[in-house]
């Protein structure tokens, strides 16, 4: 029992990063889209945050698309990870209470699952880092 414990416990630590990459891309296509879609119809969405209550509807688009896309960028590339996940993770608890909240967890009924696993995504990527494939960790080690 003791060499699996230690088995799993070697490969665990030696597919950290894998996991760690896995996830910055796919966070980072998930908000890919949302970010060319907001950009996409400035006026519509804005009119959409309008009803949400937003302040500065347009702004806020504008905001959001920004944060969005660079979020795609910014995570793709490993390169300021934990910075960017901070507004991401905002941009998701606003998703949350403002838009999907009301409609109960199942992403099939528009609910709070999908922002709340990039929620805990976002969140392990800024208490872990980007892991050993990003620009982070080359500019870390050569400091």
């Amino acid at each position: 029992m003791k060499s699996v414990i230690n088995f799993i416990n070697t490969a665990s630590a030696k597919t950290e990063d894998w996991a760690l990459l896995a996830m910055r891309l796919t966070l980072a296509y998930g908000f890919y889209d949302p970010a060319i879609r907001k950009f996409g119809n400035i006026p519509a969405t804005a009119e959409w945050f309008a009803s949400l209550h937003y302040p500065l509807p347009t702004v806020s688009v504008l905001l959001a698309g920004a944060v969005e896309f660079a979020g795609f960028f910014l995570l793709m590339l490993g390169f300021f990870t934990r910075y960017i996940s901070i507004p991401l993770m905002f941009i998701m608890l606003l998703a949350i209470f403002t838009v999907h909240l009301g409609n109960g967890f199942s992403a099939a009924d528009g609910g709070f699952e999908v922002p709340l696993y990039y929620l805990v995504m976002l969140f392990v990527l800024f208490s872990k880092g980007p892991g050993r494939f990003s620009i982070d960790e080359a500019i870390v080690n050569k400091i």
